[in-house]
């Protein structure tokens, strides 16, 4: 084969019908939202009606959607503005976040000498809720918890409604980095009592550059980025009409066909697991990627039965023959310090071995899956 992505994690591939609405909107659609005159009033409506759209697929009031450049600006938007304009004196989080998170939180600890604490996480990289329960207890400090829906490199997921009426019971506010959730999973925020979403639209197959925050209704959040008051004051700058529009097409495309892809990629990561087990011995899944009820579907994280001195040359070998993996989120792609998830919860004989993510999509075959094992245990028996 001469090229193989499962990657998807990092950035997926746009469909077919995203682009095509995208490229009519580049260009027949170009004035600029904020001008009063016809060519502007043709995009506000367009950004409008696409607000109005995220809004009804997730249930929420239109008002309450807020696009951004990504996850990670939005991320950001929740996180500073809590503790700059909301009060937040103490944030609760996990060592598995995001570094659009943890990064954040070590800035306003810096900065606004905010507590941070960090939960206690069991042998599979999965949140103790009791800890959280004690930790919330513990306190009397305006407290904001931060913790994603989907882990981005091992798949853990959390039950966000569970854990979002778990955090308001105890008056906190609480952000979850739901990025690799969000056109993955049914998600209504109006039976989930979360403050604040952070979401990509690249990670459902749409473009990049364009993300959203969902903003709680009266929650007080002021903006990250100053200059205009596009996005209801909420974030400055001329909206890019194509790109929303773009992450309109491809969330309802993926809500529209969510339970056919879903099963369809279930599947594939069925049969990957199923196929590593019996052609390479030794093979171990990272988190929870063999529970299919506390993991998602979409990926899977595996540590190898390999050298060190082999895994030096894994990725380089897996990429001449075509195959796009990863060691881990490609944020961190560059560093040489590991992955900071697995770092968080493996054993010292677990880190030294190899571990990569395997992301799926509907455009992945079981054939491709059969190559990339076949590959692997070529350079595991070579």
């Amino acid at each position: 084969m001469d090229k193989v992505y499962f990657d998807s994690a990092a950035t997926t591939r746009l469909r077919e019908e995203v682009v095509e609405k995208m490229t009519r909107v580049l260009k027949e659609v170009y004035g600029n939202p904020s001008s009063t005159h016809s060519f502007g009033r043709s995009s506000k409506a367009l950004v409008e009606q696409a607000r109005k759209t995220v809004a009804g697929i997730l249930n929420v009031k239109a008002s309450e959607i807020v696009f951004t450049s990504g996850g990670t600006e939005a991320d950001n938007l929740a996180l500073n503005s809590a503790v700059r304009d909301l009060g937040v004196e103490r944030i609760i989080t996990s060592k598995v976040e995001h570094h659009a998170v943890l990064y954040t939180v070590n800035q306003l600890q810096d900065c606004f000498d905010v507590e941070v604490e960090y939960v206690t996480l069991d042998e599979k990289g999965n949140v103790d809720f009791a800890d959280l329960e004690k930790r919330l207890q513990n306190s009397d400090k305006k407290t904001l918890v931060s913790l994603m829906h989907v882990n981005n490199e091992i798949g853990n997921k959390i039950d966000l409604k569970k854990t979002a009426e778990l955090v308001k019971s105890y008056n906190a506010l609480f952000h979850s980095d739901t990025v690799q959730s969000i056109g993955h999973f049914d998600m209504d925020l109006s039976e989930i009592p979360v403050d604040f979403t952070a979401v990509s639209a690249h990670k459902f197959h749409g473009p990049k550059g364009v993300g959203f925050a969902f903003v709680r209704r009266n929650s007080g959040l002021k903006p990250l980025i100053f200059g205009g008051e596009q996005e209801r004051g909420h974030r400055a700058g001329t909206e890019g009409v194509h790109n929303i529009v773009g992450l309109e097409e491809s969330l309802r495309l993926a809500y529209d066909n969510l339970e056919e892809e879903k099963d369809y990629v279930t599947s594939l990561k069925k049969h990957f697991i199923e196929s590593l087990k019996s052609e390479v011995p030794g093979v171990k899944f990272n988190g929870n990627c063999e529970d299919f009820e506390n993991s998602t579907y979409t990926l899977i994280n595996v540590c190898l039965p390999v050298s060190q001195e082999k895994a030096l040359m894994l990725l380089f070998q897996l990429d001449l023959k075509g195959i796009a993996c990863s060691k881990g989120s490609a944020c961190q792609s560059g560093s040489d310090q590991g992955s900071h998830v697995l770092n968080a919860f493996l054993p010292e004989e677990d880190l030294k071995k190899p571990s990569l993510r395997f992301s799926f999509s509907k455009y992945n075959t079981k054939e491709e899956i059969d190559y990339v094992v076949k590959s692997l245990k070529e350079y595991i028996e070579s």
